[in-house]
């Protein structure tokens, strides 16, 4: 299929008058703001509490609109499998995204999304990957040994989004890119603090036009990198593997494409896993028991302090992996996912109409207590084969499903395990006693405080 026959714009939609919606159960709160405040302060407590007054299907208003949320693996099933192509991606991410991440692959729909997927999917087979991880771990051990040699207390969250900013610049931009990387990494922070800023336009002083200055950086940086990297400066480095990638028909992708591609992937590779790693370590932290464990896992590669890591040995560390998985689910780093319904669709007995913003929420499935037991307790073990075999495939969600299940999801894991290897090599952490770190957990779960943890080396 040629690009030419997809480049068209999703379709447009009409949002359903207010009346067609009271069939659905719900609270909208106050005028023009709803529920919105409800949802920032504590949106776990809320989506909990209105699923056990409504059920799996209610309406609310947030951020000025009427949304129908959709509760449970039923609900992420249909929404994101999406088999029949009801739901739109594209119009449920852009009032969030579209102004500082236009045309990311998360924010594509249908033939279009497929091909585009496609054309990226190149940059993350065995070989890139292999000059990634080679970066990763170059990365990782070197900061690593930085955090050894200071023993006592750091703020986790700060240093692990440092770490995640530079090892992005490093293995998606090459680790030859220079004295421009300060300037770069500050334009990508500036864009992400603005995507979830409540002001929405870039009126002068807020964090929206200081968003809106780093994409301007950003673009002229790309712009001007991609003809060198598609002659002989491009490296194994992601930006240089979607500078030389192709669609089904051998067309290159455009610059356009790359500027847009390369923006959002950044964005999902840092901030998501800034969040994922400092959840994962905070577990481990509160728990010693497993950090032990891990820790046994990691000394059992038989590995030198600061020797590289290879793939078959990230692949002898199953149980780090499962508590990784654990981490996820307890602080899945997409907590909830929008969507606009494009037809009218039936749940649970609810018709709802085309133009519906409509939402899932992996954070309230990861935490039902009919398929996870003590859902707020740290236990990997739900992730040996034997308990996933029973469980509900769209239970477990923290990378999304279908057709828009993340791409990068393999990095992430083959990161995450990367940096177990050499943290756990190196230095125990633990909590102060009596000290509970105090979670944001919505648009992406961070620490406010920071999570105050304390090192010592192994």
């Amino acid at each position: 299929m040629s690009m030419q026959n997809v480049a068209a714009p999703a379709p447009d939609f009409t949002a359903p008058k207010r009346n067609a919606l009271t069939h659905i159960p719900g609270d909208e709160g106050w005028p023009i703001i709803g529920k919105t405040f409800q949802v920032l302060a504590d949106p776990k407590g809320h989506i909990e509490a209105n699923g056990a007054k409504y059920g799996p299907v209610y309406r609310t208003h947030v951020f000025g609109e009427t949304n129908v949320v959709l509760l449970g693996p039923e609900a992420n099933e249909l929404v994101m499998f999406d088999q029949q192509k009801l739901f739109s991606s594209t119009h449920g991410w852009n009032k969030v995204l579209g102004l500082l991440f236009p045309r990311g692959l998360m924010l594509l729909d249908f033939d279009e999304h497929r091909l585009h997927r496609k054309a990226l999917s190149v940059a993350f087979k065995s070989g890139p990957m292999k000059s990634y991880l080679a970066d990763l771990d170059r990365g990782i051990s070197a900061r690593v040994a930085q955090w050894k040699a200071k023993p006592g207390e750091m703020q986790l969250y700060p240093a692990m989004k440092q770490l995640t900013l530079d090892l992005a610049a490093a293995s998606f931009l090459g680790a030859d890119i220079g004295p421009e990387v300060d300037e770069i990494n500050r334009a990508f922070v500036d864009m992400v603090a603005a995507a979830v800023a409540p002001i929405r336009r870039p009126l002068p002083g807020t964090q929206m036009a200081a968003g809106v200055r780093g994409r301007k950086r950003i673009v002229a940086y790309f712009r001007e990198q991609i003809p060198l990297r598609r002659g002989n400066h491009g490296g194994d480095d992601l930006f240089s593997q979607l500078c030389r990638a192709t669609h089904e028909d051998g067309a290159l992708l455009s610059e356009q494409d790359i500027i847009d591609h390369m923006s959002f992937l950044m964005m999902a590779a840092h901030d998501t896993l800034t969040s994922s790693l400092t959840s994962f370590i905070g577990e481990l932290a509160a728990n010693p028991d497993w950090q032990d464990r891990l820790r046994a896992e990691v000394l059992a590669l038989g590995l030198a302090p600061g020797a590289p890591s290879s793939f078959d040995d990230l692949e002898k560390m199953p149980l780090s992996e499962m508590a990784f998985k654990e981490a996820l689910r307890i602080k899945p780093p997409v907590p909830s996912m929008p969507r606009r319904a494009m037809r009218d669709f039936t749940f649970k007995g609810f018709t709802i109409p085309a133009g519906t913003a409509v939402g899932v929420n992996p954070l309230y499935t990861h935490h039902m207590k009919d398929i996870w037991p003590e859902p707020d307790r740290f236990d990997p073990l739900r992730f040996t084969e034997e308990a996933q075999r029973g469980r509900h495939r769209f239970a477990w969600v923290p990378f999304g499903g279908g057709a828009h299940m993340c791409l990068g999801l393999h990095f992430a894991y083959m990161q995450a395990k990367c940096f177990a290897r050499h943290f756990l090599q190196n230095i125990e952490v633990s909590l102060e006693p009596g000290y509970k770190p105090d979670w944001q957990m919505w648009p992406i779960p961070k620490p406010r405080d920071g999570l105050r943890v304390r090192v010592k080396a192994v």
